[in-house]
């Protein structure tokens, strides 16, 4: 197939995304590593109203679910739970940007949080939101950019269905 100018090459499409990737794991461990450096552990640093730090560790996965399993299955569950993201990736159209954005979010704080389980055998979080009588679960960036993350690839799918119905009509 004979490629145009407007027609960028498979490799010039991925490597914006495998870039994202790189830079979600490299910001992620920087914060955490001051984090686990500059933090206290089980104290409450206040910032702002109803937002805090707060050092602890997740011995599961996300808010703590599977905690009771060993290291070496959260691992290999991360690393299932990345290759069926990558294969999902793989699958959908170049020219659905929002949802590879989100893949590569997905994987980036998947993976942050796979380097904290294979070098300390725990997730660092330290982000929480809080009010006197209420408090969410304490998470980490890599969290949020997995959230951020499934929340693209929703929005790009309401997207793609709305302009589907819109050309069927």
């Amino acid at each position: 197939m004979n490629q145009t100018p407007t027609d960028p090459s498979p490799l010039s499409r991925v490597i914006p995304m495998l870039a994202l990737v790189a830079v979600a794991v490299a910001i992620d461990q920087a914060i955490k590593w001051l984090v686990e450096t500059q933090l206290p552990f089980h104290e409450l640093v206040p910032v702002v109203p109803m937002f805090a730090l707060y050092r602890t560790w997740n011995e599961g996965i996300a808010f703590s679910l599977l905690g009771g399993l060993p290291d070496t299955a959260l691992l290999a569950l991360t690393g299932l739970v990345i290759i069926f993201v990558l294969y999902l990736w793989w699958r959908t159209p170049s020219g659905r940007l929002i949802a590879h954005l989100g893949f590569a979010l997905i994987i980036g704080g998947a993976l942050g949080n796979l380097v904290d389980r294979a070098v300390y055998g725990h997730v660092v979080d330290y982000i929480l939101f809080y009010t006197e009588s209420w408090s969410f679960a304490v998470f980490n960036l890599a969290d949020a950019f997995i959230s951020i993350g499934a929340g693209l690839i929703v929005l790009d799918e309401v997207i793609a269905m709305l302009h589907e119905r819109k050309h069927r009509s």
